[in-house]
């Protein structure tokens, strides 16, 4: 029997799921299949909490497949071997999938794309995961925006929420009817982690702007992970909230804006947006390194940001600024180092995202902070929590004994950051 292959990768739902609805326009029995990816999950401890995250949704969707006599194929393993044994084992008409733009997912694709064209099998790619990708938001010369801006501006002139529309999956007798035994979190290699993903609430968008750099209120919507591994679609998201705020909104065109970044200077994954900081001197300090990680550096907004991350998996926006400029700036260590610890414990990690905003606290990224702008830890402590409840939330030995003095003081840091920078420029030019 013939079949069509819905490949879900960060788009993990039915409803309002493009990729899904061009299958069903197939009328062929499509098998939905999902691949926990061996080269990336190599790199991830066994309790990852973003691994646990998508196996409950995959059991959800295939408890949904099961209500329709339909099951989900789950696999593990390197993403061509998979391929190879699927077309040995399926006849298979086309593979419908929605985009992904991070580098490795690219090449990940042609490979796949090159191996089902040369056996004959369709593969079809659909724009999914954003409002516009790559090339739809241009400037007048056909090149990418590198400030957000007037990125923004054209994407606000190109939207019209009248054209947006949110899909409930309607025809349920489409799914390849067939029974397959679906896996645990232990025969796939993992253990559940302790670390859980919040729900999203949109409920105070629509106060976005005065709550959303006061941490202890805790009033930002929770959405990143969620988008970021599909389980709501972006226009239902939009359609939610009835575009209520602008100040939320623009959060939502960064992501675009970084995506875009990402797909059309991908160099910025290891190198400097901007070349003519190539010269800093950073600092390899480990032993600040493991202090910033640990959340003990003597400033406690910095160290509640970190102890938040530790054992949460999330951070607040306003406290990632700090804690980013902290480390770049008072430390003089590399936004890379930093990136890179974000990028194995967040739980909305997403590569675009957390590669653009490390590189702005830096100074070193596209439309980024001036270099010269240093967060001094406590006036953003009087400005953002001055109840310290954040920071005592955290902080819990901040009154006593164990609780270490700051490891620089804030002025010799700012001069030292300023200097490095200034001749690393000089260097360059």
């Amino acid at each position: 029997m013939k079949i069509s292959i819905f490949w879900i990768r960060r788009d993990l739902r039915l409803n309002d799921n493009i990729a899904l609805e061009e299958a069903i326009k197939s009328e062929l029995p499509i098998l939905p299949v999902f691949i926990f990816d061996e080269l990336i999950l190599n790199e991830l401890p066994k309790d990852d909490a973003r691994v646990s995250f998508i196996y409950q949704n995959l059991e959800i969707l295939n408890k949904e497949l099961n209500k329709y006599g339909s099951s989900l194929l789950c696999l593990k393993g390197k993403p061509i071997e998979i391929w190879q044994q699927l077309t040995s084992k399926f006849e298979i008409e086309s593979v419908f999938l929605n985009k992904d733009y991070e580098p490795y997912a690219i090449r990940r694709d042609n490979e796949i794309k090159k191996y089902l064209s040369e056996k004959g099998i369709g593969f079809f790619t659909f724009k999914d995961q954003v409002i516009f990708e790559e090339n739809e938001i241009l400037k007048e010369d056909g090149n990418p925006y590198t400030v957000f801006t007037p990125y923004k501006n054209k994407w606000l002139k190109k939207f019209n929420s009248k054209e947006l529309k949110s899909n409930k999956l309607k025809n349920i007798n489409s799914f390849h009817q067939i029974k397959i035994p679906f896996p645990t979190l232990k025969e796939l290699g993992f253990v559940a982690s302790h670390i859980k993903v919040r729900d999203y609430d949109l409920s105070a968008i629509d106060q976005y702007s005065e709550v959303r750099n006061f941490p202890a209120m805790d009033k930002t919507s929770y959405l990143s992970p969620h988008l970021r591994f599909g389980t709501v679609s972006i226009r239902e998201v939009l359609l939610q909230f009835n575009l209520k705020n602008e100040s939320f909104l623009s959060e939502l065109i960064w992501r675009e804006f970084f995506m875009q970044i990402l797909f059309h200077f991908p160099h910025v994954v290891h190198d400097n947006f901007k070349a003519k900081y190539d010269g800093i001197k950073w600092n390899k300090n480990e032993d600040d390194f493991k202090r910033w990680c640990e959340g003990k550096t003597g400033y406690p907004i910095v160290d509640a940001g970190m102890r938040q991350l530790n054992e949460s998996g999330y951070m607040h926006n306003r406290v990632r600024m700090i804690t980013a400029g902290f480390l770049c700036k008072h430390l003089l260590i590399d936004w890379r180092w930093g990136e890179a610890y974000f990028a194995m414990k967040l739980l909305d990690y997403e590569l675009s995202s957390n590669n653009g905003n490390w590189q702005w606290a830096a100074g070193t990224g596209c439309d980024s902070a001036p270099y010269f702008r240093i967060f001094n830890p406590m006036e953003q402590v009087k400005k953002f929590d001055k109840e310290l409840k954040y920071i005592n939330t955290w902080v819990k030995d901040l009154n006593s004994f164990n609780y270490p003095e700051p490891m620089i003081e804030h002025k010799f840091a700012r001069n030292r950051a300023l200097e490095a920078y200034k001749i690393g420029l000089s260097d360059r030019s």
